[in-house]
């Protein structure tokens, strides 16, 4: 049997939070998710989310251990550890005002899962309010300036807000202050990474306690000079059906949308292939995919025939 031929479908891995709500569950139909489950972990080998595989050959397997025992599935990449995480998010209310560090500062202090590796990450919006936005950058001009801000609870004047719609692409680098706001649907495709520095967060008391925060780790890592604001964002509506969209391109991953309508043949070229089904349902090799399904197309796997009616967010390194 050819290994390399086979999809490898993923168990996804539930987080309940104080932000989460009933839309994974209710709309998904993930019987694992609750009335406050905030991030589906849909493919992910971090030691705080470890899926495991569902069906075919390695049934049951954990994806850390595919990684580590078959690299050649994954085009024989050198890093120790598997490089990315697809989640989806739902919030039923805002996320705490926060940022990730780079690799850099996650090395020299260790990152807060333990891991040394920073966290870039991006953001297909699935859905959202009418006349949103979110939380991304800020306008303090010094590191003195952002501190003074920070430390004096002055976020109204600190915070850049976009506004954004459904169907919008976002890259939230290292560095970047950002909040998603509640009533929000997001795919996000990141570092395998699971440190967040938390600057704010209301007062919130989770088992009658605050969350903790990391004012001064923030401080230190927020971009200053932001770099932020409303270019960074993409509007994929409009994009052709049954063709591969490259939303991003850079050191930490690749990012694809593909809206299938008829039929589209994908050349799979990648150390491996990431796939997040969005919405609608069809085949994918033959095999029945719906919404929900995350699954990962292994290097070597060659054409890759997808058809049906569904949209999809697909990603590599």
């Amino acid at each position: 049997m050819d290994l390399k031929k086979e999809l490898i479908f993923l168990k996804p891995c539930f987080k309940n939070v104080v932000w989460g709500g009933s839309r994974l569950k209710e709309e998904f139909g993930y019987e694992e998710a609750g009335d406050s489950t905030g991030e589906c972990w849909g493919i992910s080998a971090h030691p705080h989310g470890d899926c495991k595989i569902r069906g075919g050959h390695f049934d049951g397997m954990f994806l850390s251990v595919l990684y580590r025992e078959h690299r050649e599935l994954f085009g024989n990449l050198t890093e120790e550890e598997f490089p990315l995480l697809v989640k989806i998010l739902n919030a039923k209310q805002d996320l705490s005002v926060q940022v990730h560090p780079d690799d850099v500062y996650a090395r020299a202090h260790g990152g807060a899962d333990g891991m040394e590796r920073g966290k870039n990450e991006c953001w297909y919006i699935m859905d959202c309010p009418q006349d949103a936005s979110l939380i991304i950058g800020h306008h303090a001009k010094t590191r003195k300036e952002l501190a003074r801000f920070i430390h004096e609870g002055r976020y109204t004047e600190l915070f850049r807000e976009i506004p954004v719609k459904k169907g919008d692409f976002i890259q939230i680098a290292s560095g970047t202050i950002h909040v998603i706001k509640g009533g929000f649907t997001i795919l996000e495709t990141q570092q395998s990474s699971d440190t967040t520095y938390r600057v704010y967060d209301y007062g919130r008391l989770v088992d009658g306690k605050p969350r903790a925060l990391h004012v001064q780790e923030s401080i230190d890592v927020i971009n200053v000079p932001d770099g932020t604001g409303p270019g960074q964002v993409v509007h994929t509506e409009g994009l052709p059906d049954d063709k591969m969209h490259l939303l991003i391109d850079c050191s930490y991953y690749k990012v694809w949308k593909l809206a299938v309508r008829t039929g589209v043949t994908v050349k799979q070229e990648y150390p491996f292939l990431l796939v997040s089904v969005l919405d609608g349902k069809g085949m994918v090799d033959g095999q029945a995919v719906c919404k929900g399904d995350h699954f990962l197309i292994p290097y070597g796997f060659g054409e890759v025939i997808f058809e049906g009616n569904m949209e999809m967010i697909l990603s590599s390194v």
